[in-house]
């Protein structure tokens, strides 16, 4: 439930660096989406203090990282509009940061493991060597996809999709493992579908009306009208030449 408060601290941060303008219609969906989500998730559980900070924290700290990414794709003056360059240059860090934490709290279990170091049957290594592999592909694919949509929509659309993703997580883990949901949950159900499709529908109208046709501001601030002029030009010394040579055959 705590985790539900992410969208709203990407949104503050997306406002806060004016990579979004504050509309209604925005607020709107961020609102239905965390407060349909908290719904979703709500159950009677003991109260942690601990706990809701570290996980308040974390959606503090998604909501930083995933807006400081956004303003390095869409920053042309980085060239890291490419999500290959973007990870070339943030995953050595990433790892940096995460190995002390790796070498901590696993590295003592995984050196006297006799799965990977202490080894004794090859295909058991093997399999885990394919294990580790095939996490590592999906890992990068998932990266990949992550930077990908953040360069062409928003830190803001990611955090949508990723809730999308946790909705049908926890229907399934309804289907399958038969936890209940209560009328309340399907409420937040609703509500969190709602803003999603309020957010799609708002993408769609606002891609269309960037690809129709621009008014005039004035000669220095339209693009249309000084495409118009370049081409212009051309067909101006065109008509000159021919008119150059019109006059030249009458003399003659």
């Amino acid at each position: 439930m705590t985790k539900s408060s992410a969208v709203l601290f990407i949104l503050i941060f997306s406002l806060i660096f004016k990579l979004e303008e504050l509309r209604a219609a925005l607020v709107l969906v961020v609102l239905l989406i965390a407060g349909g989500l908290f719904m979703f998730t709500y159950k009677s559980t003991q109260f942690n203090a601990e706990g809701f900070a570290l996980v308040l924290g974390a959606s503090f700290i998604g909501g930083i990282r995933w807006t400081l990414t956004q303003m390095l794709l869409q920053k042309a003056e980085l060239g890291l509009q490419n999500p290959i360059d973007t990870m070339f240059h943030l995953q050595p860090l990433m790892f940096l940061g995460l190995f002390p934490l790796f070498a901590v709290f696993e590295g003592l279990h995984l050196s006297t493991s006799e799965k990977i170091f202490r080894f004794q049957d090859t295909g058991l290594l093997l399999r885990v060597l394919g294990s580790l592999f095939l996490g590592g592909i999906l890992a990068f694919g998932l990266g990949f996809s992550e930077f990908l949509l953040v360069s062409r929509t928003s830190s803001l659309t990611l955090s949508i999709a990723g809730i999308f993703k946790e909705v049908c997580t926890l229907l399934l883990a309804a289907h399958l493992l038969g936890d209940q949901i209560s009328l309340l949950n399907w409420l937040g159900f609703a509500l969190c579908l709602s803003g999603i499709s309020l957010h799609i529908a708002l993408k769609a109208l606002h891609s269309r009306g960037d690809s129709g046709p621009k008014p005039v501001k004035g000669l220095g601030s339209s693009p249309d009208l000084e495409l118009l002029l370049r081409t212009s030009q051309p067909e101006e010394e065109d008509n000159e030449e021919e008119e150059g040579r019109f006059v030249a055959q009458g003399q003659q």
